[in-house]
């Protein structure tokens, strides 16, 4: 069995809780890759991902310097030691790419989402789903007499916690921006 194969009667609840899926040996690395800032480069990134069967759990793509004409893309697999090895191997080798790092090894760093998430509802839903969002810090960004769209972020784990109270209050729509993430220090 491949190392990004599904394990057997795996059953696929959020695209951000993938881990379970996957065999033992397995584990999810957040990669921070430097690159030009031009056009076709993040489809040569995302063409090895493709090209060799890796998944990709998420992917954020910005310019982070303007002068320099460089952008972050910020990549959350899963894979074996091993595949993770190859897959940064394989990304120093793109041209565009200047710098590669494994947050997951490196040190501490800091991994946050935002999502919008619309809750359609009235009456005790609708003060239910005002209380969840004052618990987990959402911010509504919208609101109409029958719905709200709600600000959240955090790391994956608390958007997914906050789409799961959400859904039996009247959850409509949920839109994710991805994974971003720096190392923590100097």
């Amino acid at each position: 069995m491949n190392a990004l194969s599904l394990k057997k009667g795996a059953s696929r609840k959020s695209a951000y809780n993938l881990r379970a899926m996957y065999d033992d040996d397995s584990e999810r690395h957040v990669l921070s890759v430097i690159v030009d800032n031009e056009a076709g480069v993040l489809a040569r990134v995302i063409g090895l991902f493709s090209g060799r069967g890796y998944n990709i759990e998420s992917l954020t793509v910005a310019e982070t310097d303007h002068t320099g004409h460089r952008s972050r893309i910020t990549v959350v697999t899963v894979g074996t030691p091993e595949v993770i090895e190859q897959i940064k191997a394989q990304l120093d080798r793109i041209v565009p790419v200047h710098e590669v790092h494994d947050l997951t090894v490196e040190g501490p760093y800091v991994e946050r989402e935002l999502a919008l998430v619309k809750v359609s509802g009235s009456g005790e839903k609708r003060l239910e789903a005002m209380r969840m969002a004052e618990i987990f810090r959402a911010s509504v960004v919208d609101t109409t007499l029958e719905s709200f769209v709600f600000e959240v972020t955090g790391d994956p784990a608390k958007i997914d916690a906050f789409a799961d109270l959400m859904r039996p209050l009247g959850l409509v729509e949920l839109a994710r921006t991805g994974v971003a993430a720096m190392s923590r220090g100097a």
